[in-house]
């Protein structure tokens, strides 16, 4: 698609626009000569002020403030010059650019003349040295507040401030070390010059207002409880609301939307004069200012400023955040946010992806917590990969659009594995297969059942707990795999290493934020060796067993009051502590695989394209005592022989024979520390490597 060259419009535009402006500037002038022209020795005035200065600024004084001028008007030729101007732009497909970033960030008339005016020296340098005239100082020649007021008076100081667009959304930015506002120099945000020029450039790089909390087309969804502390709110019987648990930010917005105000982010952990200058913009603005509190100690300095103010505040985190300084000085109200139920998640999909058939509608709403802003990416993604696919129906596209916004957040402690196997490559005795699809149809089901059917409110449990046990390499991560895929869901692996802590109180710390990253990310939370954590309780015989025993009962509350899908693995069932093993839903004890399991194993080991010999006697390799990781490392280790033994010999067609895989077998007999005899190998005996 080709761009339209914008430049030449542009350039006619702010000619058109300037027009006036230099009239303006010509009026400031004129005065600036006018009050000099008095002075008997203005030669002086840039060193000393003289009596007859004196008097004449005490009669400007004696007028308390100077009147305000007018907003620049344009001549009815050039009004008529730019509305044309407005039409063949229109017509080529183009907008302007004054137009366009007047639209974006609700620029008005004022708004646009100061913009133009502090962006005048970059198109010409001679600005400076008029600039610096008329606000009688040389050494001033960028504008600033001083300029606009000399200009316009002093209500030009509304259109300078922090809540006003220019400032907020950082389209000019103030030069550091000034001695006073009035004396700031004011320079455009970077590329706000091209724009205006109509070169290339990106408006949503050159202006940005991070605080604002943008409200969606639909109003969100709201109990009502949330309604009745958004009345409170607006009608002032009310000023601080704290929402726990949940959903913060849809909460937060819904609070902000009932109550008929704007939302903004208030930077808690700033320092206080960044904090102060947000809620004196929030003030301006009669907005609410939203403060997440996770992770915000109780005298955090951002409580004092909060008590002072009053600015409307909505308060949200996991657990409630409850300062006295801030409670005994404001009016305060809470609310505990209960997680969205099923049927409220049917309306949010339904209202999200409206083309979804009801069928895959319920199927998303029982497995996916989703809050309002993953389901407009949800819908967004799935959306696009329709349109490029050729338009093909959207439910096809919502799978991946699921994984593309909940998977990959995985950080430090958590290694996030997508499941890319499925119940065709798990081999496991019949009755161990059959206990873990059950499992899967719960993991799929626990949601309708928990909360359409009520029995999660009777039980007081969330999610599914799983216990898997048996020694390593029977398939215990695979399954896990296996299970998180059928869910459709990323599976979430914990690296005990970095999680267990000597600090005490950390490894809590660590835990909390790895079923937070679960829950958050639609995940399967897996323990892989689960009794180095959920060990039993001892004996407190020393200072450390007393923190370890806290460790373990903490597990045993989060455990049990998670809504994610929890795995865990140990080798050994007898080292769980009695209190976890009550809570599990399930529990799988995963024995080594029999001849048949084998068989299926050795033949899942090579890959399709893998050179495999025929003399590979399958059914003879199915007899050794092997788990399927086992086997697993035993076909790689002979595919690396093979393929050493092609490359010193130069074979043209190599091939993975018998030879290489009792190799492969006797190198991970070695590394098992097990004894491999000829008479296991029955008539391949001699194919054993020499010691």
């Amino acid at each position: 698609m080709t761009v339209p060259d914008r430049s030449e419009p542009a350039l006619a535009h702010l000619r058109l626009r300037f027009a006036p402006l230099h009239r303006a500037l010509a009026a400031a002038v004129d005065r600036r000569t006018e009050l000099t022209e008095r002075l008997a020795r203005p030669d002086l005035t840039p060193y000393c002020v003289a009596a007859d200065q004196a008097e004449q600024l005490l009669g400007q004084i004696g007028q308390v403030l100077p009147p305000d001028v007018p907003p620049t008007i344009a001549e009815p030729g050039e009004a008529a010059a730019e509305t044309a101007l407005r039409r063949t732009a229109a017509a080529a497909g183009m907008t302007l650019p004054l137009d366009d970033l007047a639209a974006r960030f609700r620029l008005g008339r004022a708004d646009q003349d100061a913009l133009l005016l502090l962006v005048a020296p970059e198109l010409n340098p001679a600005y400076e040295r008029l600039y610096a005239y008329v606000v009688d100082n040389v050494n001033r020649g960028l504008p600033g507040p001083e300029l606009l007021i000399a200009l316009f008076g002093p209500g030009i100081r509304r259109r300078l401030g922090p809540a006003a667009p220019l400032l907020r959304y950082g389209l000019v930015r103030p030069l550091p070390g000034a001695p006073s506002w009035v004396a700031q120099e004011l320079t455009p945000a970077p590329g706000l010059v091209d724009l205006l020029l109509g070169e290339a450039a990106d408006a949503g790089l050159i202006g940005h207002d991070p605080a604002e909390v943008v409200p969606r087309d639909a109003a969100p969804p709201g109990t009502s409880a949330l309604r009745r502390l958004a009345s409170a709110l607006e009608a002032g019987r009310l000023d601080v609301a704290g929402l726990w648990g949940g959903a913060p930010g849809d909460a937060a917005l819904a609070l902000a939307t009932y109550a008929g105000r704007p939302l903004r982010r208030l930077p808690a952990g700033a320092d206080p004069d960044t904090v102060a200058t947000g809620l004196r913009t929030a003030a301006a603005l009669g907005a609410i200012v939203w403060v997440r509190t996770d992770d915000l100690p109780a005298d955090a300095p951002v409580a004092g400023l909060l008590a002072r103010s009053r600015v409307p505040v909505v308060l949200t985190g996991v657990t409630p955040w409850r300062p006295v300084s801030l409670l005994s000085a404001r009016a305060y109200g809470e609310l505990d946010l209960a997680p969205a139920g099923y049927r409220t998640r049917r309306e949010a999909w339904a209202a999200a992806l409206p083309g979804l058939p009801e069928p895959v509608r319920d199927d998303l709403a029982v497995r996916y917590r989703m809050n309002g802003e993953e389901l407009r990416a949800v819908a967004a993604v799935a959306a696009t990969g329709a349109r490029l696919a050729g338009d093909s129906p959207l439910a096809d596209h919502v799978g991946p659009a699921v994984a593309a916004v909940t998977r990959g957040r995985a950080r430090g402690y958590l290694r996030a594995i997508a499941p890319r196997r499925s119940f065709d490559d798990l081999v496991l005795p019949p009755e161990q297969l059959a206990h873990v699809r059950e499992i899967s149809a719960a993991f799929r089901a626990w949601p309708r059942v928990a909360e359409a059917w009520g029995f999660g409110g009777r039980s007081g449990e969330t999610g599914v707990k799983v216990l898997f046990t048996g020694e390593s390499g029977t398939g215990k991560t695979l399954t896990a795999e296996v299970l998180a895929g059928a869910a459709g869901m990323e599976l979430l692996a914990i690296d005990l290493s970095q999680v267990v802590s000597k600090w005490v109180g950390e490894t809590e710390k660590n835990l909390e934020a790895a079923f937070r990253q679960a829950e958050e990310s639609q995940a399967v939370l897996f323990f892989d060796e689960a009794d180095a954590l959920f060990g039993k309780r001892g004996e407190v015989k020393h200072g450390t067993d007393r923190y370890a025993n806290l460790e373990v009962g903490y597990l045993l509350q989060r455990l049990e009051g998670s809504p994610a899908l929890a795995i865990l693995a140990s080798n050994l069932r007898e080292n769980i502590d009695a209190a976890f093993t009550r809570r599990f839903h399930f529990a799988v004890n995963f024995t080594r695989p029999g001849p048949a399991e084998r068989r299926r194993l050795w033949r899942l080991a090579f890959p399709p394209a893998a050179p495999l010999a025929p003399d590979v006697d399958l059914d003879a390799l199915s007899r050794l005592d092997l788990t399927g990781a086992a086997i697993a490392s035993a076909a790689r280790s002979a595919a690396l022989l093979a393929a050493e033994a092609a490359e010193v010999s130069a074979t043209p067609d190599p091939a993975i024979s018998m030879r290489h895989v009792v190799g492969g077998v006797a190198r991970q007999f070695q590394r098992e520390a097990r004894l491999l005899r000829a008479t296991d190998l029955g008539r391949y005996a001699d194919l054993l490597p020499a010691a």
